[in-house]
């Protein structure tokens, strides 16, 4: 099935953006509570993640993460108010765009749908 999806990336500067990749480190890191296991869950290193998420705190001029160290419950991480607030208007830009391109998204999907029809000779 073809599918036609609007993917937003922002640039902050040459050096600097903001698209979906960042934003699911972000998820992950809230989901699992944890940078290792959002690293993990997106099938990168620990190292990567971290950068990303440094790269993030440059652009929003404040920690994305906030981390605390072990101890009984053990240590962790979760998103501080800066990086909620990133993620949050990120997510609603792509919302907001995707709702005002949905028309012509399902125009391309047609399109595509009718050309993947046309080499398959017909067949679905």
């Amino acid at each position: 099935m073809v599918m036609t999806r609007l993917t937003i990336r922002i640039d902050f500067a040459p050096d600097a953006a903001f698209g979906p990749g960042k934003a699911r480190l972000l998820e992950l890191v809230e989901e699992t509570g944890s940078i290792r296991r959002a690293a993990a869950g997106m099938g990168m290193s620990y190292r990567r993640a971290w950068l990303l998420l440094k790269d993030i705190e440059a652009v929003i001029g404040a920690p994305a993460v906030q981390t605390r160290t072990g101890g009984a419950k053990g240590g962790g991480s979760a998103l501080s108010p800066s990086g909620h607030a990133m993620l949050k208007r990120y997510r609603e830009i792509e919302k907001r765009a995707a709702r005002s391109v949905s028309r012509e998204l399902a125009g391309l999907t047609g399109l595509a749908r009718k050309a993947r029809l046309q080499r398959s000779g017909g067949r679905r």
